[in-house]
């Protein structure tokens, strides 16, 4: 049986609608995200949730659409459709030889500096969520797992051998030096003041 589609009205201009606010939330997932996590991140019911997920599902899931929403493993996430396979693989090999995006290259950059790195680390160096740019990059072969932090668990990452060779560098100790290209302590001050 086909439920009438859910209107949530926003409650303030600041916040967005309940549909709007689990899209976001799907965008961003590394992996399927359950029903209850949601209901708990958006603090609504369970079933509210629940309903604005077969919604979208139903939407996502007309003919002529690129991805769909699948419930897979307990959870829910996008997946691109079936039938586009063969140009997402395409892309994935042929983008091998892609410029990367400015995202891309901030990221990189945080992570041959800093690693081996976490992902939130970097997403708080450039104060943007980064993880689908870190798949970008792993799938790319410039970033590679490095074990995982012994204090929080989390994932760390690290420059590879082909980062190297297509920068033409035998180690990262030819990266150049960060310190002629950071402001002087006074100049960040001074702008901190004016901005205060």
């Amino acid at each position: 049986m086909r439920r009438a589609p859910l209107t949530q009205p926003t409650l303030t201009d600041d916040e967005p609608s309940l549909r709007a606010a689990v899209e976001a939330i799907l965008l961003v997932v590394d992996e399927p995200i359950d029903v209850v996590t949601l209901a708990q991140v958006l603090e609504r019911p369970r079933g509210e949730i629940a309903d604005v997920l077969e919604e979208l599902r139903d939407e996502y899931g007309r003919p002529g659409r690129g991805f769909e929403l699948r419930e897979i493993g307990g959870g829910w996430r996008f997946y691109t459709h079936a039938s586009c396979a063969p140009v997402v693989e395409r892309f994935v090999l042929d983008g091998q030889q892609a410029k990367l995006t400015q995202a891309a290259l901030e990221t990189l950059a945080v992570v041959a500096y800093r690693q081996p790195v976490s992902r939130a680390r970097v997403s708080a160096v450039r104060g943007v969520n980064c993880d689908g740019v870190m798949r970008t990059l792993t799938a790319r072969g410039l970033v590679e797992e490095a074990g995982a932090d012994p204090e929080s668990g989390a994932i760390l990452y690290r420059t590879t051998s082909y980062f190297l060779e297509r920068l033409g560098m035998a180690s990262l100790d030819e990266l150049p030096p960060l310190a002629p290209y950071l402001p002087d302590a006074d100049a960040i001050e001074e702008r901190d003041s004016e901005n205060a």
